[in-house]
């Protein structure tokens, strides 16, 4: 079964960065940085740079991501670290989970669903923070031309505050749109949400 086209697409990054040693975290995982506590959830982990920052300073972190390059690179450090971090596989479009969490991170990721997958999903990773706890979410959003890491399967590009009407009663700790250029002269829009459960 050949893997999502979206997924192939960011599993050859991936083996292209590890072969690199490029592991530095991307500005969205450094503005996480401050709000991680607790036990942490990264769904969508890609290479893991943030799971790892995050164990490394002692949180127990659990990592998910549809890339095997991926996750074969975090199950590797994490062994040879001896780090409290579980690594695994999965297809994060349909993934339920019981455990709870104190801080749920997931950046980048709900964009390469089906707008009501995505939905969906954001509302199952809300409901799995504790009270108190603290959801790190970021989302490409409409004014993005860079569309070469979507596939045909669908993709979901947040309206101009969708993400943030998401988190209402919540208390937001960081709201942060921001645009970066792309390759051809595109852009990638993105939208940033870190919110407190009340």
């Amino acid at each position: 079964m050949s893997l999502h086209a979206s997924v192939a697409f960011f599993d050859t990054q991936f083996q292209r960065q590890i072969a690199q040693h490029e592991f530095a975290l991307n500005p969205f995982e450094q503005a996480a940085l401050p709000h991680l506590r607790g036990r942490i959830l990264d769904f969508g982990c890609g290479m893991g740079n943030l799971a790892l920052h995050a164990a490394r300073v002692g949180h127990e972190v659990v990592a998910y991501d549809a890339s095997p390059a991926a996750i074969a690179h975090l199950q590797q450090v994490a062994r040879d670290e001896a780090l409290p971090l579980r690594a695994a596989v999965a297809d994060l479009r349909e993934m339920r989970m019981q455990e709870q969490f104190d801080t749920v991170v997931c950046i980048g990721l709900l964009t390469f669903f089906d707008c009501p997958t995505a939905l969906s999903q954001l509302a199952h990773l809300q409901s799995l923070l504790r009270p108190g706890g603290v959801a790190v979410v970021n989302v490409l959003t409409e004014g993005t031309t860079y569309m070469d890491m979507f596939s045909p399967e669908g993709h979901c590009l947040f309206k101009q505050g969708e993400l943030l009407a998401q988190f209402d009663g919540w208390r937001i700790l960081a709201h942060e749109p921001r645009s970066f250029p792309a390759p051809g002269g595109t852009v990638k829009a993105f939208d940033t949400v870190i919110a407190e459960r009340v």
